[in-house]
């Protein structure tokens, strides 16, 4: 059985996959039962699609395997959802949200706002912050210095 710091692990691999593709590394899994049922990582820049976050990719793959709902399920995520993320994670009734890195500029679960705990919504998500911080913020901060020198 994976420990929660194995799957974000996991999702900084995706991350990683991300970065060597020019894209921003960010990676997540979702896991259910224990198990891993979807991963992704950012693919804006080669599907030419603003909407192609990790989140996205992986909500759209772990709900083509479970149907419409994300019921007992959690995700791992390299970098704190936007706001577009973080609406979909609430759409798609997923029940933890387990981030890597705090996003202070655009961060929608506890940063800049709080999508996935507003009570005005019908769902919630219980957010675990901190699991590999110091690790999925270097991922990030040397894709950016890179992309200024280069």
């Amino acid at each position: 059985m994976f420990t929660d710091i194995e799957f974000m692990r996991e999702a900084i691999k995706e991350a990683q996959i991300a970065g060597e593709k020019g894209e921003v590394p960010v990676g997540a899994v979702i896991v259910k039962d224990g198990m891993i049922i979807a991963r992704a990582h950012n693919m804006v820049e080669e599907l030419a699609d603003s909407s192609a976050h990790a989140e996205m990719l992986a909500i759209r793959e772990a709900e083509k395997k479970l149907g419409k709902w994300l019921f007992d399920c959690s995700i791992y995520v390299t970098l704190e959802p936007c706001s577009m993320c973080a609406g979909a994670l609430v759409l798609s009734r997923i029940d933890k949200l387990y981030i890597g890195a705090d996003d202070p500029k655009t961060g929608a679960c506890g940063s800049l706002l709080n999508i996935v705990k507003d009570e005005r919504l019908n769902h919630r998500i219980e957010v675990i912050r901190g699991i590999e911080s110091e690790l999925c913020s270097r991922i990030l901060k040397d894709f950016f210095r890179k992309r200024r020198i280069g």
